[in-house]
């Protein structure tokens, strides 16, 4: 902070990316899903690719440890992809608005921003 440095960390392993980044920007094939201060992120994922990435960390906790969410189907071409949200064909509640057109980015509270057609429908924000 003192040199006024910004250092970008690309990781899929976001056990790491928590301890050393203020701000935690979650992408899916080249595309901003969800962007949030590294602390609000762990306590509220909103977007379901960012859920599933903080299900695969490995937990002690047993009281707060997250069911693994496994992801399957095809991943979308990144050279040629189809319209739409390019988590759709991975995701378990996705509908046909997600297969046609691309979600615009939503502020939630502060600087939380998700890319989800339907996470106030399924009560994802808190």
């Amino acid at each position: 902070e003192k040199l006024g440095l910004t250092y970008m960390f690309i990781t899929h392993d976001l056990s790491v990316v928590k301890h050393f980044s203020d701000d935690i920007a979650v992408m899916y094939l080249g595309e901003l899903v969800e962007k949030a201060p590294s602390k609000e992120l762990f306590r509220n994922p909103i977007h379901p690719y960012t859920k599933a990435l903080l299900s695969a960390i490995p937990s002690t906790n047993i009281r707060n440890k997250m069911e693994r969410i496994r992801l399957e189907g095809e991943i979308t071409s990144p050279i040629n992809p189809e319209p739409g949200c390019r988590f759709a064909k991975r995701c378990v509640y996705a509908q046909d608005i997600c297969r046609k057109e691309s979600p615009k980015l939503q502020e939630v509270q502060g600087d939380h921003f998700f890319a989800c057609h339907r996470a106030e429908e399924l009560d994802f924000i808190k």
